[in-house]
């Protein structure tokens, strides 16, 4: 394993399949996405925006990463021209969080191509002209219209050079926060549409042509002018859209040169609004869908060479389920960023009424928070771990977390024996303090901290960790 040079802030980097901070530990995400997608684009410093106060709420709820929708449309709103006040405006989100040491992905987010399609993402100038007569549907049904093909045809095809203008503008964004405090990357297209190609790729086995030809193709030209300014961070590649219902994708058969490559995907159900299943309980259907997802993506990184992050999933007030995609991305050790933060007038989940993505039901109140999906969400987890994660968990029936933990750094070098392990141990769960005990090092932290600190023995090679209720230490450690 190689050695990784530290950045000089704190941001992420990739090594041996995991994110490492500064000090070489492995970090797990626990976040939300937060995307204003109307115009101008960026969350006002307002209540029912974003200000310090959700900062400070995202922190005090253990999550540590954000998700933030940086559009094309504001970046450049007309063709070569970079709109540096949008930079502004997105700069004073990123240093909120980063205040708040919760890391940020940069997100070119695009639903529909475009505002034109019912949608957002691409400015107004790289639509298509409409045509009279076609087909017109919302979010998602809109993306089967001949309409929104063509416009990602267009696209893909490199119509009067918008991949050219797309590059020009990351090559802005990585410019501008190339050595932010808690970056952790560029994600360079939200679910990538396959425009005509679509029928192929939604097949189990994917489309190869689409993803190799075009889509991988157009990543890399990507990539390589963010390289020219900024070496160092990483950069998120997105499967084609499909692949978060179950096909397979062919990024990474043509080799991609670069250490610091991760791997973004989604998971959803596409059978959810067609199954009803009884008492609540998860569909076999979405049951195979999901575990097929998991195991497609840890192979696609794996090929890439790459580091891996659910950076999408949920979209519904149905917390078993959001509580099920969360217990299955623990048994991968993957981290994840639910759907979504805020409501924030979103165009594309009007069929499902207002409101029904979000954490709140109102957006200017955070203390409207959905009590049952923040259960399923804040969880305990390791935050940072001085070594490799092995296996961790938590059973919400319980009130138990188990965390264990090699001593090895993802860098194969051994952890220094100052390195702490942080846990978060949330006040949802163990409203009453926590017991704990560890095999293999010690507590550092004070008692009932919200911070759990673990401290490995010298001599250790593996740490465990087991956190419960604290009336039921005797039972259940």
């Amino acid at each position: 394993m190689t050695h990784l040079t530290p950045p000089s802030q704190e941001q992420l980097r990739h090594q041996g399949g995991w994110m490492v901070d500064r000090q070489g530990r492995v970090v797990i995400l626990h976040g939300v996405n937060a995307v204003w997608k109307r115009a101008p684009y960026s969350p006002p410093d307002s209540l029912d925006g974003f200000t310090a106060a959700d900062a400070d709420w995202l922190a005090e709820h253990g999550f540590n990463a954000v998700r933030l929708g940086v559009l094309f449309a504001g970046v450049m709103p007309q063709r070569g021209v970079i709109d540096h006040d949008y930079l502004d405006r997105m700069d004073r989100v990123v240093k909120l969080l980063a205040s708040r040491q919760i890391y940020v992905m940069i997100d070119f987010h695009q639903d529909l191509f475009g505002e034109s399609y019912a949608g957002e993402g691409f400015p107004a100038w790289a639509q298509p002209a409409d045509t009279g007569g076609l087909l017109r549907a919302g979010f998602p049904l809109g993306y089967v219209t001949p309409r929104v093909s063509r416009a990602f045809d267009g696209f893909w095809n490199d119509r009067q050079g918008l991949q050219a203008a797309y590059a020009q503008a990351w090559v802005a964004v990585a410019a501008r926060w190339r050595d932010a405090e808690y970056l952790m990357g560029y994600d360079l297209i939200n679910e990538p549409w396959s425009g005509s190609q679509w029928p192929a790729c939604a097949r189990p086995g994917g489309c190869p042509g689409f993803e190799q030809d075009k889509l991988q193709t157009l990543y890399e030209q990507v990539l390589a002018g963010i390289r020219a300014v900024d070496a160092d961070n990483i950069v998120w590649l997105e499967p084609q859209v499909l692949f978060e219902f179950g096909a397979d994708s062919h990024l990474g058969k043509r080799p991609i040169d670069d250490a610091q490559l991760g791997l973004s995907w989604h998971n959803y159900c596409i059978a959810a609004p067609l199954v009803k299943a009884a008492g609540g309980k998860e569909s076999q259907t979405c049951t195979k869908l999901s575990q097929r997802v998991y195991r497609n993506a840890d192979v696609v990184a794996k090929r890439l060479g790459a580091a891996s992050v659910l950076s999408e999933f949920g979209a519904s007030d149905d917390a078993p389920d959001t509580a099920r995609v969360a217990n299955r991305a623990d048994e991968h050790r993957v981290g994840w960023m639910y759907w979504s933060y805020k409501d924030w007038g979103d165009p594309t989940t009007q069929g499902q009424g207002t409101g029904a993505q979000s954490m709140f039901h109102r957006d200017a109140e955070l203390q409207s928070a959905k009590i049952d999906k923040l259960k399923a969400l804040e969880r305990p987890f390791p935050q940072a771990i001085a070594g490799v994660p092995l296996a961790y968990g938590f059973d919400a029936a319980s009130g138990r977390f188990n965390l264990r933990y090699s001593t090895t750094l993802a860098s194969g070098l051994k952890a220094p024996a100052t390195a702490i392990t942080t846990i978060h141990v949330p006040a949802l769960h163990y409203p009453n303090g926590y017991a704990v005990r560890v095999q293999g090092g010690k507590v550092v932290s004070a008692a009932n901290a919200r911070q759990l600190q673990v401290q490995a023995d010298d001599a250790a090679t593996q740490v465990t960790v087991s956190v419960v209720q604290p009336l039921l230490m005797d039972a259940r450690l």
